[in-house]
C-alpha cells in the first residue's frame, strides 16, 4: 500500500509544499497537532485492521455483493473512505479555528479570514458536509462521474459525525464557495491543496485504478450506512492522541509503526467466527447446555435446529412453543447455526426489560464458555441497559484485568449510572472491552443481552443511528418476548426488522402466546412484502398449530414446521373469584389448611399492596412476600433472586416455603423460573394469563401426579379476580382497565368463558389451548356472548382510536423505510430526536409511556448527614454496605458512591404528569451537592437526590412516600 520517496513512505512520500502545513488535530493544552495527511492515513489504517480483524464477515458480504470485484473492491472501497472522511478540513472554514496553525497555512500561501471575521456563515460548512462536496467535485472533474452518481459514496463523508447531510444544507453550502476556497490568489492554490490530498488517498489505498470501475456501481442503502459506520469508528480509534500521538512529539513514527502500537494498545477482540456444529441436535444440546445424563432434547428444539440447517438461506425464525419448554436453548442451538451459514459475528438478545435482561446475561455467558473456539480466542461481551454497571455478573467481566484503550467518547456519555473510568476488561476468553461502553458503542460488543429498546433504537431516526446499524448488521438476532409489544413498540419492531431482513440478518423470535396477525406482521415486514406475492403468507395468519416454526429468507416465501409436543403439560382449572380481599384471605386459610405456595398477581402495584397488607394480617409477615417494580434496584435483583431460591426448580431450591403467598405485580410473569401450587390473578389479556399460569404446576413435583404437593392443590387451578362478574357485561376493576384497556380485557374473559366454572371445556389444557385461546382474544371476528356485544363495540372502537393514534405518532420519528439502491442517505434521520439512549426520557422515545422521574435513594440522618439506606446487605465479598456514609463536601468513596447508585428508584406515574414532574424536579433539586457534580463522581454526577427520613418517609411535589425492604415505595397524597 506504501511507497517511498526519499526519506519518507506512505501518504508523506506524494506530498510536497503547502499541503504539509494543512492541519486536523490540535491540544490546546500542549499545542501539539496533527497534519491533516497523517490523521488521513491514520484513520485508513486502522479501517484495515477494523476490516481484517474485527468487521463480521457478513458484513464484509454485504459491502462485497455490491461491487465489481467483490471482497477486493469492498476492502479497498473502506479503506479510502476512512483515509479521505476529513477532507473537509483542508478548508478555510475549519482551518481558521486554530490562529497558530492557520498562520502557519498563510504564510504558505494558503490565505484564510479569521474565524471572527468568517461570523456566522462559517457553520453552513461543517467539516463533514464539506469534505461531501470536495470529494464529489474531485470524482466529477477527475474521474468523470455523474453528479448523480457521487451521493452514494461521498455520504460516508459528510455523515462520519453521526447526521448524514440534508438537501437544504447541500444547497446552503454550495452558495458559498468561500468557505471552501478563499477567492482570490490563493483560490487555485486551495484547490490544488486539496486535490493532492484526494489524489495521494486515491493512489495510497489503491483505488485510482479502480474509480472507473465503481461509476456504474448502485450501492444500497444498507451497503451505505455500514460504511459510513465503519468510517466513524475508524475516525474515532484513530482521533485518540493516546493511541495517536500528537506532533511533534510523535512525528518521527511511521505510519506502520503507529497502527502497529495503536492497534496493541487498544486490544480489541475480533469477531466470533462460527462453525456450523457437525453433530445432530442431541449431541448439540448436551454439550452446549450441560443436559443431565440420558436427557432427550424437546421436539421445538430439535425442529428449531433442523430448519435453521435447511433454509435455503438465513433468515428470520419464529419459535412459538409453551412456557418453560426450552425456547431460550432453542434460540441459541439455531443461532450457532445461522451464525455460521450467514457468516455473523456475534449475537443480540433482546429482551423486554432490563429485570429480564439481567436474568438473561449469566445464562448467554453460560453459553459462551462452551462454545468451541481455537485456543487464545477473546470474545467481547456487553449488558446494554443503563444500569449494566450495577450488574454483579457483567462487573465481575470489568474488574478481571486491565487494557490499555481509553473510552473516545467518554464526553458524549450521558449522566446516567456507568462503570468506572478504570480501564478494565476480562483476562480469559470473555471480554467486557473499556472501549466498547458508553450509549453509543455498548451495541459493536460481539455478544450483547439488553432491553428490546436496544433493538428499536435502531429504528428511531437519531444521531449515530449508524453504528446503531452497524451493530446489528453483524449479529443474529434474537427477540424474547415477542407478544409483549403494543402497537407503537411494535410499528418500530417492523421497521427494524424490515432493515434487518435488507442486512440478511438472521433474527430468532420467541414467544409463547403470539397472535397469528402478528405472526404474519412479523414475517412479511422482515421479507419484505413488495418483493413477494402477499397471498405467500396466507399460510402463517391461517395456520392453528402449536407448537409452531415459521421461516422465511429475505425477499422469500414463508416455510412452516409443526414439531409434536414434549409431553410435558398440565390441566388448570379456571374458577371466577369475587373481587373482595377478605373473601380471599377465607379461600386461602381453606386452600393452605395442610400448607402450599400461592402466587397472587396483580395488576397494579396498589392493588399488591393493599392485597399484601390484608394477607398479612391473616398469616403474618413471614409468610407473604411483595413484588413489583417499585423496588429500589439492589432490593429488586435481590427479591428476584430469593424468589428463585425459595420457588425455583426442584433441584434448584432446597428450603421451599411451607406454606408462603407471594404476592406480585406483572413482573411475575416473564422469565423468572418459578413455581407455585396455585395462581390467584387479576383478568388481564389472555395471553398475558397464560404467562402467569406458566408459573403454576411449572415442574414436576413428586411425578406425574404432582405427590409432593400438599393435597388439595395438586390439580393445578387459577382462580380469576379483579372482576366484578355478577354485572351482566363482566367490569374489569379500574386499574386493570388503566393498564390493558377495557377491550383487551373484554376479548380475554370471552375467550375464557368456556373454561370458567365448569364450563363446556374446562380445563384449560396446556400447551393444547394456548393457541386457540390467544386466536380467538386477538382474532378480528370472533365471538362474544350476545349480551357483551354492546359494551365490546364500544370499547373496540375506543381501542382501535389508541392503535391509530399509537401509529401516527410513532411515525413522527421513525425511520424510513429501505430506498432503491443508488439513492443516497441525505437526509437519512432527518426531523430526528438527536441523540437516542436507553435512560427513562430515551426509552419514552420507542416505547408508548410517559417519560418517568428516576431518583437515587439515601437516607438523611437526624444530624443532617447522608449515607446509604440502613438495611442492605453485604456484598459478595462481605463488605458493609448499609449505612455508609456520603460527605456533601467531598466525593464519597468509591464502594459508597457505588452502592447509592444501586439504589436507583423509578418513580410511579403519578409523577410523569407535567406539572407534578416540574415541581418534584424542583423539589429534589434543593438537594443537590456541587461536591458530587465532578468528572471523579461519575456514580452520582447529575443524579435527583431522593433523602428518607430516619423512619424511612418523605414528601414529594404534594405526595406522601414511604419505603420498606418488605414493601418497596408506596405513595399517598399528602
Amino acid at each position: 500500500m506504501t511507497v517511498e520517496g526519499g526519506a519518507y513512505a506512505g501518504m508523506r512520500a506524494r506530498l510536497r509544499g503547502p499541503v504539509l502545513r494543512v492541519w486536523a488535530k490540535h491540544d490546546r493544552d500542549s499545542d501539539g497537532w496533527l497534519p491533516l495527511w497523517r490523521h488521513m492515513e491514520d484513520s485508513a489504517s486502522v479501517a484495515e485492521r477494523l476490516w481484517d480483524e474485527w468487521l463480521p464477515l457478513s458484513v464484509r458480504r454485504l459491502i462485497a455483493g455490491e461491487l465489481p470485484d467483490g471482497a477486493d473492491d469492498a476492502r479497498r472501497l473502506a479503506v479510502w473512505l476512512a483515509g479521505v472522511h476529513d477532507i473537509g478540513k483542508a478548508t478555510p472554514a475549519f482551518a481558521c479555528q486554530v490562529e497558530s496553525l492557520a498562520e502557519a497555512m498563510r504564510t504558505a500561501g494558503l490565505e484564510m479570514r479569521s474565524q471572527r471575521a468568517m461570523g456566522a456563515d462559517r457553520k453552513l460548512a461543517p467539516h463533514g458536509l464539506a469534505g461531501q462536496m470536495l470529494l464529489g467535485e474531485w470524482l466529477e472533474g477527475r474521474h468523470g462521474w455523474a453528479v448523480s452518481q457521487t451521493g452514494q459514496f461521498t455520504v460516508a463523508v459528510g455523515g462520519h459525525h453521526g447526521v448524514p447531510p440534508e438537501h437544504g444544507q447541500i444547497t446552503a453550502l454550495d452558495r458559498h464557495p468561500e468557505l471552501l476556497r478563499t477567492p482570490g490568489g490563493s483560490e487555485e492554490l486551495w484547490q490544488r491543496v486539496q486535490q493532492e490530498l484526494l489524489d495521494a488517498c486515491a493512489a495510497e489505498f489503491g483505488v485510482h485504478d479502480r474509480l472507473g470501475a465503481w461509476r456504474s456501481v448502485k450501492l444500497s442503502q444498507p451497503a451505505q450506512v455500514v460504511l459510513t459506520a465503519l468510517v466513524i469508528v475508524s475516525d474515532w480509534i484513530a482521533s485518540n492522541p493516546d493511541l495517536f500521538p500528537y506532533f511533534p512529539q510523535d512525528a518521527s513514527r511511521s505510519s506502520e509503526e503507529r497502527i502497529t502500537a495503536a492497534w496493541r494498545g487498544l486490544n480489541l477482540p475480533g469477531a466470533w467466527r462460527a462453525e456450523e456444529p457437525l453433530a445432530d441436535a442431541q449431541e448439540l444440546f448436551a454439550s452446549r447446555f450441560a443436559l443431565p445424563t440420558g436427557s432427550k432434547i424437546r421436539p421445538v428444539q430439535e425442529a428449531a435446529v433442523e430448519l435453521a440447517r435447511t433454509m435455503d438461506e438465513p433468515g428470520l425464525l419464529v419459535i412459538e412453543a409453551p412456557m418453560g419448554e426450552g425456547k431460550t436453548e432453542a434460540a441459541l442451538g439455531a443461532v450457532e447455526v445461522l451464525a455460521a451459514r450467514s457468516g455473523a459475528g456475534g449475537v443480540f438478545f433482546a429482551l423486554p426489560t432490563m429485570a429480564t435482561g439481567n436474568a438473561m446475561f449469566p445464562r448467554i455467558l453460560k453459553w459462551l464458555e462452551r462454545l468451541p473456539v481455537p485456543e487464545g480466542t477473546r470474545h467481547s461481551v456487553q449488558l446494554a441497559h443503563s444500569k449494566s454497571a450495577l450488574n454483579p455478573d457483567f462487573t465481575d467481566l470489568m474488574e478481571r484485568g486491565q487494557v490499555k484503550a481509553l473510552d473516545l467518547d467518554a464526553t458524549e456519555q450521558p449522566a446516567e449510572l456507568r462503570p468506572s473510568r478504570r480501564r478494565r476488561a476480562a483476562a480469559a476468553e470473555l471480554v467486557a472491552h473499556s472501549w466498547l461502553r458508553g450509549r453509543k458503542k455498548a451495541m459493536l460488543s460481539s455478544f450483547v443481552a439488553g432491553t428490546i429498546d436496544q433493538l428499536l433504537f435502531a429504528g428511531l431516526k437519531s444521531r449515530h443511528l449508524a453504528l446503531r446499524h452497524l451493530a446489528i448488521a453483524g449479529k443474529v438476532v434474537v427477540i424474547d418476548e415477542a407478544h409483549a409489544y403494543d402497537t407503537y413498540m411494535s410499528s418500530y419492531l417492523d421497521r427494524v426488522l424490515s432493515w434487518l431482513g435488507a442486512y440478511q440478518v438472521p433474527v430468532v423470535v420467541l414467544s409463547a402466546t403470539l397472535p397469528a396477525t402478528r405472526r404474519r406482521e412479523l414475517v412479511e415486514a422482515y421479507a419484505g412484502r413488495r418483493k413477494v406475492d402477499s397471498r405467500d403468507f396466507d399460510p402463517v395468519s391461517e395456520a392453528q398449530d402449536y407448537p409452531l416454526l415459521t421461516a422465511v429468507a429475505p425477499a422469500g416465501a414463508p416455510v412452516m414446521r409443526r414439531p409434536a409436543v414434549s409431553g410435558r403439560g398440565a390441566d388448570v382449572e379456571l374458577e371466577r373469584i369475587d373481587d373482595d380481599l377478605e373473601a380471599l384471605a377465607d379461600r386461602l386459610e381453606d386452600e393452605l389448611e395442610d400448607g402450599g405456595c400461592v402466587l397472587v398477581v396483580r395488576n397494579t402495584v396498589r392493588r399488591v399492596l393493599d392485597t399484601a397488607k390484608v394477607l398479612r394480617e391473616r398469616f403474618g409477615d413471614a409468610h407473604v412476600t411483595v413484588a413489583h417494580s417499585s423496588f429500589i434496584d439492589i432490593d429488586r435483583a435481590a427479591k428476584d433472586a430469593s424468589l428463585l431460591e425459595r420457588f425455583g426448580p426442584p433441584e434448584k431450591t432446597e428450603d421451599r416455603p411451607t406454606k408462603h403467598v407471594v404476592v406480585a405485580s406483572q413482573v411475575a410473569e416473564q422469565s423468572l423460573d418459578v413455581d407455585f401450587d396455585l395462581l390467584i390473578t387479576d383478568l388481564c389479556p389472555a395471553d398475558l394469563l397464560l404467562q402467569r399460569m406458566g408459573r403454576l404446576h411449572r415442574h414436576s413435583r413428586g411425578g406425574e401426579n404432582q405427590t409432593e404437593r400438599p393435597e388439595r392443590l395438586r390439580t393445578a387451578r387459577c382462580l380469576v379476580s379483579g372482576v366484578d362478574w355478577t354485572a351482566p357485561v363482566p367490569t374489569p376493576v379500574r386499574g386493570s382497565v388503566a393498564v390493558y384497556g377495557a377491550y383487551a380485557l373484554l376479548r380475554s374473559a370471552a375467550a375464557l368463558l368456556p373454561h370458567l366454572d365448569g364450563g363446556p371445556r374446562r380445563p384449560v389444557r396446556l400447551p393444547a389451548d394456548i393457541s386457540p385461546l390467544v386466536q380467538h382474544a386477538y382474532a378480528e371476528k370472533s365471538s362474544v356472548p350476545v349480551d357483551w356485544a354492546q359494551d365490546v363495540e364500544a370499547a373496540r372502537d375506543r381501542y382501535d382510536e389508541l392503535r391509530a393514534d399509537q401509529a401516527e405518532r410513532a411515525a413522527t420519528f421513525r425511520l424510513g423505510a429501505v430506498a432503491r439502491p443508488g439513492r443516497p442517505l441525505f437526509g437519512w434521520v432527518t426531523a430526528g430526536v438527536g441523540d437516542a439512549d436507553d435512560t427513562s426520557q430515551g426509552k419514552a422515545q420507542v416505547r408508548d409511556s410517559r417519560e418517568s422521574l428516576e431518583v437515587v435513594v439515601v437516607q438523611k440522618k437526624s444530624d443532617g448527614t447522608l449515607a446509604t439506606v440502613p438495611w442492605l446487605a453485604p456484598d459478595r465479598r462481605g463488605r458493609t454496605l448499609a449505612g455508609l456514609a456520603l460527605p456533601t463536601d467531598q466525593v464519597p468513596t468509591p464502594l459508597a458512591a457505588r452502592t447509592a447508585a444501586a439504589c436507583g428508584l423509578r418513580l410511579p406515574i403519578q409523577f410523569s404528569y407535567a406539572e407534578t414532574m416540574d415541581r418534584a424536579i424542583e423539589e429534589l433539586e434543593e438537594l443537590h451537592v456541587p461536591a458530587w457534580q465532578v468528572k471523579e463522581s461519575h456514580w452520582l454526577a447529575g443524579q435527583l437526590i431522593l433523602a428518607l427520613d430516619e423512619d424511612c418517609q418523605t414528601h414529594l411535589a404534594g405526595f406522601s412516600l414511604r419505603y420498606s425492604k418488605s414493601d418497596g415505595l408506596e405513595v399517598t397524597h399528602a
